[in-house]
């Protein structure tokens, strides 16, 4: 009964669009093998509640540097949507482009937004200078997949909490007949794991508008992917194939985020396997990157009704039930307190693969864009720098640093 006046309540306190005056409003998301299935949860439980409100869905993202650059082209066009979802690193390129809309006068009309599930702490994941932008829908964190029945075939009893540890466990693995035991996701979306190593050691890779490439912790942290690499004889595989091949039981170890374990659970329902904590170089991670997104409203529009539709879905999407349904159909954690603390109550207790994230979260840290206008442009640089370490082009790692170091020097603003 108190979770169905705490929804009554969520529905009652959006700003209002007379049922008279349908609206059509236009939203754009990434991922669509991810959150298709999310939003499928959300869509008609929102038409049943704002019937006057049309959502119509833009062809997704691919990931967040195509949402950043798509949004940016749009801007100059003059075509963009009425709503988007943006990598939380993502938001700030928006907001100094003014792009991106604060939200604050709407906040000040709700009467319960605390008590709705909008912490402090949630808002300041979206906060630029004392305003709020966007409210964020998902939150993930890195971690290791494993397939139990291949681990306890190898004769490995728990899981590794070092990448020493993990390439131990590659080896003992290769012993045991599995030729390709892992996969780090190097590849993955605003060089995340690569910060991952850098806040593993307590290091962000950006202070002020100078960037830390130059740091040992960096140098550190490429000589981890090189081992990991090297000493366990990882496949260079794409993000598809490695997810086809742990779903389909060919690889036992598989680190990325969290979001990917609804895709692998509907992927291959026998499949046995857990998600555990994201190890550390020297003991336990002492910081790891908060990844997802957030809910921005980039509406164009002079019609007060159609930003006021803007703000009822973004709440609607964020909120404690639509929150939810990010824990539900994916691996991300909803940031809203509602959906944590009353909705998804036994939830993690009924699937302990989504917990790992949650368990990590008093290691979150910020995903950090990277600063000035070139930052996409030196995401690429470091992604670049990271394929030439995993193909072999460039095995000496200070060479590969000084590289990185040099080519990000030229971006920098000055």
């Amino acid at each position: 009964m108190k979770r169905l006046f705490l929804l009554a309540g969520l529905m009652l306190s959006a700003t209002t669009v007379h049922a008279q005056d349908k609206v059509t409003i236009e939203f754009v998301y990434p991922y669509s093998a991810i959150f298709d299935v999310t939003y499928e949860a959300i869509l008609p439980r929102f038409q049943e509640a704002h019937p006057n409100i049309e959502v119509k869905f833009r062809a997704s993202y691919e990931e967040y540097e195509d949402a950043s650059n798509t949004i940016l082209r749009e801007a100059v066009s003059g075509n963009l949507p009425d709503v988007t979802m943006q990598g939380l690193n993502r938001q700030q390129i928006l907001v100094e482009n003014d792009i991106a809309q604060p939200l604050d006068p709407f906040i000040a009309k709700e009467a319960d937004f605390e008590v709705e599930g909008y912490h402090p702490a949630m808002l300041q994941l979206s906060t630029f200078d004392d305003q709020v932008y966007g409210l964020p829908f998902s939150v993930s964190l890195p971690v290791g997949f494993y397939n139990t029945a291949m681990m306890q075939d190898a004769g490995i009893d728990g899981f590794p909490a070092t990448w020493d540890e993990v390439i131990a466990a590659c080896g003992t693995l290769r012993e045991a007949g599995y030729e390709n035991p892992i996969f780090w996701d190097w590849q993955i979306t605003g060089n995340w794991l690569f910060q991952a190593l850098m806040w593993s050691q307590d290091k962000p890779i950006v202070e002020g508008n100078a960037m830390t490439l130059d740091s040992p912790e960096a140098l550190v942290a490429l000589q981890t992917i090189q081992k990991i690499v090297n000493e366990c004889g990882m496949k260079n595989l794409s993000v598809e194939e490695a997810i086809t091949s742990f779903t389909s039981g060919e690889i036992p170890m598989l680190f990325s985020s969290t979001s990917y374990v609804g895709r692998i659970s509907r992927g291959n329902a026998d499949l046995a396997f857990t998600t555990a904590s994201f190890p550390g170089i020297d003991g336990a991670p002492l910081g790891l990157p908060a990844g997802g997104n957030a809910a921005m409203m980039t509406s164009t529009s002079d019609d007060p009704a159609v930003r006021a539709a803007a703000w009822v879905w973004i709440k609607f999407l964020t909120s404690g039930e639509g929150a939810a349904d990010v824990a539900r159909t994916t691996g991300y954690m909803p940031p809203n307190r509602a959906a944590n603390e009353l909705i998804l109550a036994d939830f993690y207790d009924r699937y302990p693969e989504k917990a790992s994230a949650v368990e990590q979260l008093p290691l979150m840290r910020e995903w950090q864009a990277y600063p000035g206008a070139n930052g996409l442009a030196i995401t690429q640089v470091i992604y670049d720098g990271l394929e030439r370490l995993v193909t072999g082009e460039q095995p000496d790692m200070e060479e590969l640093q000084q590289e990185l170091v040099d080519e990000v020097a030229e971006l920098l603003p000055h």
